[in-house]
């Protein structure tokens, strides 16, 4: 089976069949296919995480995404950093014209990739790249994507662990941005934190 294949397989109710199906492995699709987000960019996030709340439950479900997410970001992120020390690319990185950008990247490092943690859509994989390349602190970059990835699943699985009551009523939305517009907020503070 192709990738092409693969993702025109992954509709809603062909992932809530599939996660169903190997129900019986305990938490193990539902932080499977999460954590597979970081290594195989176009599997649908949406779907993944809206699948597990529907089929382990709001909390369950939002558990067993954010820990399969955040762990496919951590070894991405890792192996990157890892990377980073080759001979070939520290040379490249002693540019000028480099190491200016690195330093910008460096002291915005939190906050971007915060920021970026929030949308369910988005090239996740290049985020945890980037903050490997620049030597972004471990600490850092897990309490940015703990936090980010923790705010974004949770609005995601609140939406799909019961969908149709928010077709039904729209207005419920406001609810997971005004949880989104706090977050934020409270964002801000903890980028002041360990931005030093």
């Amino acid at each position: 089976m192709g990738l092409s294949e693969l993702l025109s397989y992954m509709t809603e109710e062909n992932m809530a069949m599939l996660v169903d199906k190997y129900r019986s492995l305990g938490p193990l699709p539902g932080l499977l296919l999460p954590f597979m987000k970081s290594f195989i960019p176009p599997l649908p996030t949406l779907v993944i995480i809206s699948v597990n709340a529907a089929v382990y439950g709001l909390w369950l479900g939002f558990l067993y995404s954010w820990i399969g997410i955040v762990g496919g970001c951590l070894v991405t992120f890792a192996i990157v950093k890892k990377v980073a020390g080759h001979p070939y690319l520290v040379r490249w990185s002693q540019k000028p014209k480099v190491q200016k950008s690195l330093v910008w990247a460096r002291r915005q490092a939190f906050n971007y990739v915060f920021l970026l943690s929030l949308f369910p859509v988005g090239p996740f994989v290049v985020i945890n790249m980037a903050a490997g390349l620049v030597g972004m602190r471990f600490r850092s970059f897990l309490v940015a994507v703990l936090a980010g990835k923790a705010v974004m699943v949770m609005s995601v699985s609140f939406i799909g662990y019961d969908i149709h009551r928010f077709i039904e009523n729209p207005a419920r939305l406001i609810y997971v941005v005004l949880f989104v517009g706090a977050s934020m907020v409270i964002s801000k503070r903890i980028e002041k934190r360990f931005s030093h």
